[in-house]
């Protein structure tokens, strides 16, 4: 039978959950902050407010947003297509290469290293890479160029090797007595074990990718191609604009948003990523506490 509770275990449980309540809805607050702002009136923020409950209810920002919904959604896939497409590519380069350079048999794994880390702190510069990728590369106006630049980052190798190191040398020693080569030692026996580690460097792949902006602006010019974070940040500088336009001038623009668009821009953005985190949770969290131990 189940030992009963004592007392003071009971009174310690009331007071760790009663914490635990308060600071989720101290956490929470931001969020529901953000969809009320982005669902009150223009007019209403700027005398009251920002406030936990629209004070006057308005969905001029969203209305602004899906003027052109053709626009949202085929952004909306293009963001889906390259976040999907650079984590799985992604996820299989650093995981591959964590494996070579985790391996002690491996003769030149420091140099290999030394070279990943090294790039982290020089490179070639805005105007090399552009000049590579658009010339050299002939990547412009194409998806790769979105996928690109972000394929390989150190950090994330370092913290997929820390936890590839920790699993027992003994498996892949036993599977290469049996036979196995270094393909399918990877692929059948460390890929399997490592679904704590790739939860975690696949999520902040993902939110590397899902956020940037900064190379459709540099290697994009057809709007058909637009990610969705720079079709927002479009229409998030032809608001400034305007609003500046009408400051210079004196003559107000009615009915054009400025603060709750920004509000009703980050809903949408961040949407399917706090969707998707329920789902590696788990996974997320025993992937940085293992990573952050073991070296």
């Amino acid at each position: 039978m189940k030992k009963p509770a004592s007392n003071g275990q009971t009174l310690f449980n009331l007071i760790s959950y009663t914490f635990l309540t308060l600071l989720s809805i101290v956490c929470l607050a931001p969020f529901i902050m953000l969809i009320s702002g982005s669902f009150t009136d223009e007019e209403a923020i700027a005398y009251y407010g920002y406030s936990l409950w629209p004070q006057k209810f308005s969905i001029a920002a969203y209305r602004m947003l899906f003027r052109f919904p053709r626009d949202i959604i085929r952004s909306y896939g293009v963001s889906v297509f390259v976040t999907v497409s650079g984590t799985l590519l992604g996820l299989f380069i650093i995981s591959m290469t964590a494996y070579v350079i985790g391996r002690k048999d491996v003769k030149y794994r420091n140099k290999i290293s030394f070279y990943f880390y090294f790039v982290t702190l020089f490179n070639g510069g805005l105007v090399a890479t552009y000049i590579a990728m658009v010339r050299y590369y002939n990547l412009k106006n194409s998806y790769i160029a979105l996928i690109l630049p972000l394929l390989m980052n150190a950090f994330y190798l370092i913290v997929m090797r820390s936890f590839l190191s920790s699993l027992p040398v003994s498996l892949a020693e036993s599977a290469k007595m049996d036979g196995a080569g270094n393909f399918a030692i990877y692929s059948k026996i460390i890929l399997p074990l490592s679904k704590p580690a790739l939860a975690t460097v696949g999520l902040f792949i993902a939110l590397d990718y899902w956020n940037d902006w900064y190379n459709a602006m540099l290697f994009i010019s057809t709007p058909e191609k637009y990610p969705l974070q720079y079709v927002l940040y479009s229409m998030l500088s032809t608001a400034e604009a305007l609003s500046r336009i009408s400051a210079q001038s004196r003559i107000p623009i009615q009915g054009q948003p400025r603060e709750s668009i920004k509000l009703a821009m980050a809903c949408i953005a961040t949407g399917p990523i706090i969707l998707l985190y329920p789902f590696v949770q788990k996974f997320f969290i025993r992937g940085i506490t293992i990573g952050a131990v073991k070296g």
